[in-house]
C-alpha cells in the first residue's frame, strides 16, 4: 500500500489571508515538509518589528511550533532553505537561525539565496524538511 500524504493543519503559523492557499505542513513516507515561513506573528498577523534577528526568530519558532503539531521536532530537520532579500542580511539572520541549533552535530543541511522579493515585502523566509 502506497503511502499517504497528511495536511498538518496547526493554528502555530501565521493567517495573513482569509483562505490560506497551501498547509503549514504535508506529512508523508516518514518525512515532513513545512511550507515557507516568514517573520509574522501568528496572534497578530503582522510583520515583527525589529531588524531581521527578530523575524528570523519568529520564523524559527513557528518552525518548533509546526514540527511539534507534526510529530517531529528541531533536531530532525535534514534540510533548510532560506530566502534573503538582501545577501548583506547574512550575518544577522544566521546569529539568529543558530540560536536555535546550539549544538554543531544537529545542524541541518541548508542552501541560502537571495531573491528580488518575498511576500508582504519581508526579508528573510524559511522553509525545511525533517524526518517524523
Amino acid at each position: 500500500m502506497a503511502a499517504k500524504r497528511q495536511i498538518v493543519d496547526t493554528d502555530a503559523i501565521p493567517k495573513p489571508f482569509p483562505v490560506m492557499p497551501f498547509p503549514a505542513a504535508v506529512k508523508y513516507g516518514g518525512m515532513v515538509y513545512l511550507s515557507g515561513n516568514i517573520g509574522m506573528d501568528p496572534k497578530t498577523n503582522k510583520l515583527v518589528e525589529g531588524d531581521i534577528r527578530d523575524r528570523t526568530r519568529m520564523i524559527m519558532t513557528i518552525i518548533g511550533n509546526v514540527l511539534k503539531d507534526s510529530g517531529s521536532r528541531f533536531e530532525n530537520i535534514i534540510k533548510c532553505n532560506i530566502y534573503l532579500k538582501d545577501m548583506k542580511d547574512f550575518a544577522a539572520m544566521n546569529e539568529a537561525y543558530l540560536e536555535f541549533f546550539p549544538d554543531p552535530k544537529e545542524k541541518p543541511a541548508r542552501t541560502c539565496v537571495q531573491v528580488a522579493g518575498l511576500p508582504l515585502g519581508t526579508d528573510v523566509e524559511i522553509e525545511c524538511v525533517a524526518h517524523l
